[in-house]
């Protein structure tokens, strides 16, 4: 329940921008100015974007930023599914939908212009895409990725076919149909925003609606077939929702671009959990601040394009992501590999200390501070590497489980009990591997060795079990 609740309290935050009336009312005139030479931003130019005094500045940042948290949030689900392509494919196969639909316009009087049909026609054929994706991967031999190849280079080969014919029409020269292709965030409408705040809350409402569902299509697709789902439907859901997000992308960033809003956030985010609805939070949230600080910087340099702007920032977030990721980053797997690396020498050195120790006669468990291991003894006991010999003391010594003098090493208390531990759970699969694997007398310890590192305690208790049920047999 609690969950629910920061879950709700995440989208109101988002969306409560939108219940101010004044922040899309327009100004009686406009202060962005178009620089002919390029400046660096003064503070001035920050404290005018950040504090949205524009009225563009408002309309952009807020369109990019819906943009970024829906495709943040089916790029989950589409990734998961391993259809990030199909993305790619979408966004290509809505160019020819754009360009019949501005033929049509013109040719019954109309300018061409009037995006709600622009986007129509590009909806239209985007589905005509998906539909010929899906006859190929269920109708035919050929693979998914087959069908995406041809899908993505027909019809945007179709599209690009068409885009030379407007030009010789009266009205293509000034269409601006190539923004679909590269985006033309600057130019977003008050209309374009609601537009894509709308499309955002469809399907955020949708994605919750079926979200055990696609979460478990993404897994497990035999499993959903046997708890009664149809597996088809749900994939034609999931691709209707991508096919809308592209859709109203095609403005903010362009064909081209958009696949980058609907793979990069959600990757980035599997580098901070492997939990999926905080992927899925995080994935919105990355989404959402790609399109506010690249449209913030492109706003502050209005020479550099605002579409492929939101695109670096995601990779920078990516890069971000795969070096400092909590669950999988770079970093964090480097420090867990070195930890259980040295963990290993600290147990080796133990177990190594207690053999030795147990094959004197000399030795006394009551008298530990009285006895010592000569580190030549030690060395040739096992087939210690000296730098991994070194390095084993040292963690050893800082973690007070021994006493490192200037001719050996005596076991403390705790070192001297870890010792016995270690030992014991190495002794029980000894046994174990030779009583019940089959395992030659040997090849025992060399087996025993790659395994004993990364047993858990109820395995180990298992284990106890098996050896009091054998010796009773």
């Amino acid at each position: 329940m609690k969950k629910k609740f920061y879950f709700l309290l995440f989208v109101i935050l988002l969306f409560i921008p939108c219940l101010n009336p004044s922040l899309f009312s327009e100004p009686s005139s406009l202060v962005l100015k178009h620089q002919h030479n390029f400046n660096w931003p003064s503070s001035e130019d920050f404290l005018r974007i950040i504090s949205l005094r524009d009225y563009n500045t408002r309309i952009v940042l807020l369109g990019t930023m819906f943009f970024g948290f829906a495709s943040g949030m089916i790029g989950v689900f589409v990734t998961l599914r391993k259809r990030a392509l199909v993305g790619d494919a979408i966004s290509h196969a809505s160019l020819p939908g754009v360009v019949i639909a501005f033929i049509l316009m013109v040719s019954i009087g109309g300018t061409g212009k009037f995006l709600p049909g622009l986007l129509l026609g590009a909806l239209i054929s985007s589905l005509m895409g998906v539909g010929v994706i899906l006859l190929v991967r269920n109708y035919t031999r050929l693979h998914e990725d087959a069908a995406l190849g041809i899908v993505l280079s027909v019809f945007f080969g179709f599209g690009v076919a068409l885009l030379g014919i407007t030009q010789k029409m009266k009205e293509g020269n000034s269409a601006g149909l190539d923004s679909f292709i590269y985006g033309k965030t600057a130019s977003m409408l008050i209309s374009d925003a609601w537009l894509i705040l709308a499309a955002a809350f469809v399907v955020l409402i949708l994605l919750i609606m079926f979200f055990k569902e696609f979460t478990i299509l993404c897994f497990d697709e035999e499993y959903t077939r046997a708890c009664g789902w149809s597996v088809f439907a749900l994939d034609l859901t999931m691709l209707f929702l991508t096919v809308g997000v592209t859709v109203i992308g095609l403005q903010a960033v362009g064909l081209i671009l958009v696949v980058a809003l609907l793979i990069i956030p959600p990757i980035s985010a599997r580098f901070w959990t492997s939990n999926i609805k905080k992927m899925f939070l995080i994935s919105s949230f990355l989404g959402a601040i790609s399109g506010i600080l690249g449209a913030a910087v492109s706003a502050l340099v209005p020479k550099l394009p605002a579409g492929a702007l939101i695109v670096l920032v995601c990779g920078i977030l990516f890069l971000l992501s795969f070096l400092f990721g909590s669950e999988s980053g770079m970093f964090i797997q480097l420090y867990r590999s070195l930890r259980f690396h040295y963990r290993i020498l600290i147990q080796n050195l133990l177990r190594s200390m207690y053999e030795i120790a147990n094959s004197k006669q000399s030795f006394k468990e009551d008298d530990l501070n009285n006895f010592m291991i000569d580190y030549e003894e030690l060395f040739n006991f096992r087939s210690w590497k000296k730098i991994s010999l070194m390095i084993a003391i040292e963690l050893s010594k800082f973690k007070n489980l021994i006493i490192k003098t200037k001719k050996g090493l005596i076991f403390t208390k705790s070192g001297y009990l870890e010792s016995v531990r270690i030992f014991r759970n190495h002794h029980l699969w000894e046994l174990y591997l030779l009583n019940y694997a089959g395992v030659g007398l040997g090849h025992v310890d060399h087996f025993v060795d790659d395994i004993e590192h990364i047993i858990e305690s109820k395995i180990l208790q298992e284990l106890v079990e098996e050896q009091r049920n054998y010796r009773k047999n």
